[in-house]
């Protein structure tokens, strides 16, 4: 397992890490350092370089070998928590000024492509939410009416394009897209390297420190980045302790994919109102295959034993909606940081000045993550910025509707410190199979242990190294989840996903 990864493999990741990039070996100066390389990251680096500030961009995995080369990449500008839900939250306003900023988000993609010569199979077509279940029409029916009052292109129409099923009426929303995620990143890599930026893989920020003058960034290995700004697009913020983390709760969802004949299923993005929604879109193969992708069942990172499950779940509704479908080629799962208000945080860091965060992108991580490049961007060179005031990270809820989403996120973490008085997963480590991790009570200590396949056992202390909650095995990535934050451990410790920056630490005997 390399650093950064999770067992399973996308699709996407056949053309990942997008670029062979070195690790930094020195000190190095640049007027802003960019930690992560997804696509919030590459975005932000990308919009500077053609302003003419130098860059430097670390990642501590392979270049676009993270949460976006899990994603299912709809270029979506319909909410996928819906409009008529953000407008009880932010009010119309604000809901108007964030689907601005995702047209804007899938617009920039499309122009970038044109313009950098990108063949990330971009196109345009139709996206189609139709109702799950009867009583969720009336859903429809609200939705229908806020994107009228906040000007969001919407029509009726009389089934969504699902072969299998009768869905009933249907919300259309034309002008959204899609496209090849990991494909964009390496054309965005490409041109950032042609104007003159940096680079690195496998470079670990272990720590950042604001000066009179910028920011300084120590990295694991030891070398310094010194940068008049620092911006972090590491999924979840991996410089910050508590400030945004009590706004956000981490979401693990799972896809599948599969090939079916050209043709068979409509080149569209399809959504369902379960609130573990299902999501649907096509990949073009070549001239008689196309491969379907479909998304959902998710739930709370680190709190469900029943991955697989959810997996072959999400297969039986894929056979029953497209009859062309002949099974999953690909499984895998991303995971996913929900704000309390439905949109993402982007902007400068809550209490500093030249460290700005882009993080909370929910399902919606492409658009969110190009619509925090566009918002960032103008702050660090010192012009307005449209969507600033709406995505601040240092914004606070609105309502009562939000403070309750927020308690009902954060009851996860009061639940998890009574686990450290709870009984293990298993009693002892005979019970544990090769490639199987638990938690097993040693005393007054919960200890993540690990079964190698031959056989020799790996031990941990299970108490999370950001907030020290206590960590859960992922049987289906094979890592160690940390339920409240959204961390992520490799058997043997080694942080995956932050925001923990240190591994767990050696289990006590």
């Amino acid at each position: 397992m390399n650093v950064g990864d999770e067992a399973s493999t996308s699709f996407w990741m056949q053309e990942s890490p997008v670029i062979d990039a070195p690790p930094l070996t020195s000190d190095a100066e640049c007027d802003v350092v960019i930690i992560g390389s997804g696509i919030a990251g590459l975005s932000t680096a990308y919009e500077l370089a053609r302003f003419g500030r130098s860059v430097i961009v670390i990642d501590r995995g392979g270049i676009g070998h993270g949460m976006t080369a899990r994603t299912t990449a709809h270029l979506a500008t319909e909410l996928d928590d819906l409009y008529s839900e953000l407008i009880k939250v932010r009010g119309e306003d604000e809901a108007r000024l964030y689907h601005d900023s995702q047209v804007s988000a899938v617009n920039r993609i499309e122009a970038i492509c044109r313009d950098e010569g990108i063949d990330a199979d971009f196109a345009r077509l139709d996206g189609y939410l139709f109702a799950a279940e009867p009583e969720h029409k009336e859903w429809l029916e609200e939705e229908y009416d806020a994107c009228q009052r906040i000007g969001v292109d919407v029509e009726w129409v009389e089934r969504a394009p699902v072969p299998g099923i009768d869905t009933g009426r249907a919300l259309r929303f034309p002008r959204q897209g899609r496209f090849h995620p990991t494909r964009y990143l390496k054309g965005l890599a490409r041109a950032i390297l042609d104007r003159g930026g940096r680079i690195h893989a496998n470079t670990i920020h272990v720590s950042d420190t604001e000066t009179e003058d910028g920011v300084e960034i120590t990295t694991e290995a030891g070398p310094v980045i010194r940068a008049r700004a620092a911006v972090f697009c590491t999924n979840s913020p991996t410089n910050d302790k508590v400030a945004i983390h009590t706004k956000q709760v981490p979401d693990r969802t799972y896809v599948i994919a599969g090939r079916v004949p050209k043709g068979s299923v409509p080149d569209a993005l399809v959504w369902d109102t379960y609130e573990a929604y299902h999501y649907v879109r096509i990949q073009p193969l070549g001239a008689s295959e196309d491969l379907l992708i479909v998304g959902g069942a998710d739930h709370r990172s680190g709190e469900e034993y029943d991955q697989e499950q959810r997996l072959d779940d999400l297969e039986r509704w894929t056979r029953e909606r497209y009859s062309s479908f002949s099974g999953a080629e690909y499984r895998w799962s991303g995971q996913v940081l929900e704000p309390d208000d439905f949109m993402p945080f982007s902007g400068r860091n809550p209490g500093q000045k030249n460290i700005y965060i882009h993080t909370g992108d929910s399902g919606q991580g492409i658009t969110n993550g190009v619509a925090g490049s566009l918002t960032i961007m103008p702050l660090i060179i010192g012009e307005d910025s449209r969507y600033a005031p709406v995505l601040d990270p240092g914004r606070k809820s609105a309502s009562t509707t939000s403070l309750g989403e927020f308690i009902r996120g954060q009851a996860g973490a009061v639940k998890n410190f009574a686990e450290y008085v709870a009984p293990g997963d298993v009693k002892s480590e005979d019970e544990l199979r090769p490639g199987e991790g638990a938690l097993i009570r040693h005393g007054l200590k919960q200890v993540a242990t690990f079964r190698n396949e031959d056989g020799t056992i790996i031990r941990r202390s299970a108490v999370c190294t950001h907030m020290g909650c206590l960590v859960h095995w992922n049987d289906f990535e094979k890592c160690w989840d940390c339920p409240c934050h959204g961390s992520q451990f490799a058997p043997d410790g080694q942080v995956l996903n932050g925001p923990a920056v240190k591994p767990l630490a050696e289990a006590e005997d």
